[in-house]
């Protein structure tokens, strides 16, 4: 029921031994000061509530996101459903680092709590219950199965993420977890919040920040699950491994003494001697080639990282 074409890993093996890597070596620099990573949740929440709000229409911005839930304003000419959202979301946060851990195992009633708490004085009635009729996906290449399956599928999934029969790694399983669960569709309403906060806890318990999947990335993010529905994984990695490496850069960033030299493709190439155009920098981010992350609509890479990928490429010649 579970499977999964694993051929998209020769393309990808390289960009997970760099997180890793990256992992590794934020585990290693723990206990940050307490002041800088309390600095850093409270803008990656923020974050990661405005974007996957606004991947479902919240039309919030991040500062409106930040008013409702840092200082409980009201926003002028906003609905009530999206301060609740807004408000939901960063308790449902709160909820999952309650849960994280490197012990956690995946539990349904995890899963339906975070639902519960998305929806919250939104629709009460479905808040933390599995659907028990049909739904269809607008924009979608698939049907959602019956809800009579619905239950049995939900705890197949977790099955399958809690004894790993395919041997995944860490990244693979939670994005694998994510298409599994977006196909079930196993709520009328907040199957999206709902999993991409139930995959950064998976993430989350083995020391990963969370990867939050950008507002500005949402027709790619769409794009990708429909090619995992035919079975092809790649783009969906490709999007969360990105994601995963722009807040495990953050936090390296934060390390004293840290300069990493990235900055924006449009500036590094203006860099003397550099000797690479924009356009062909761009797309190798784009694609996962080097070490690279995104910051709203723009690419940001070091020097460092373009200079490691050529030398790569010109020992595999």
């Amino acid at each position: 029921m579970w499977e999964v074409d694993l051929s998209y890993r020769e393309d990808y093996n390289l960009v997970f031994e760099r997180l890793n890597f990256k992992l590794e070596k934020l585990k290693a620099s723990r206990p940050l000061p307490t002041s800088a990573l309390n600095k850093i949740r409270e803008s990656l929440v923020l974050e990661w509530t405005y974007n996957s709000n606004s991947i479902e229409g919240n039309t919030l911005n991040l500062r409106e996101t930040q008013l409702v839930i840092q200082e409980g304003i009201t926003i002028k000419g906003k609905s009530l459903r999206e301060h609740f959202e807004a408000y939901n979301h960063d308790k449902a946060i709160d909820y999952l680092y309650g849960l994280v851990d490197e012990k956690y195992r995946l539990r349904a009633i995890d899963i339906l709590s975070l639902h519960g708490l998305v929806l919250k004085s939104i629709e009460d009635d479905f808040a933390g219950r599995l659907r028990n009729a049909g739904v269809r996906i607008s924009g979608a290449n698939f049907i959602p199965p019956n809800a009579n399956k619905v239950s049995d599928l939900v705890d197949e999934l977790i099955d399958f993420v809690n004894n790993n029969p395919l041997g995944l790694n860490d990244i693979e399983l939670a994005t694998v977890f994510h298409h599994k669960f977006v196909w079930i569709h196993p709520f009328f309403d907040g199957n999206g919040r709902t999993v991409r906060l139930a995959m950064n806890l998976l993430l989350m318990r083995k020391g990963f920040p969370p990867a939050i999947i950008l507002k500005n990335d949402r027709k790619k993010y769409y794009e990708a699950l429909n090619q995992a529905n035919n079975g092809n994984y790649g783009k969906l990695i490709l999007l969360i491994t990105q994601a995963l490496e722009r807040t495990l850069n953050i936090y390296l960033n934060a390390m004293p003494g840290a300069d990493d030299g990235f900055m924006e493709i449009a500036s590094l190439v203006q860099e003397p001697d550099f000797g690479y155009g924009q356009e062909y920098i761009s797309l190798l981010a784009r694609r996962g080639k080097i070490d690279a992350y995104k910051e709203g609509k723009n690419w940001l890479t070091s020097k460092e990282a373009v200079l490691e990928y050529m030398a790569n490429r010109k020992r595999k010649r």
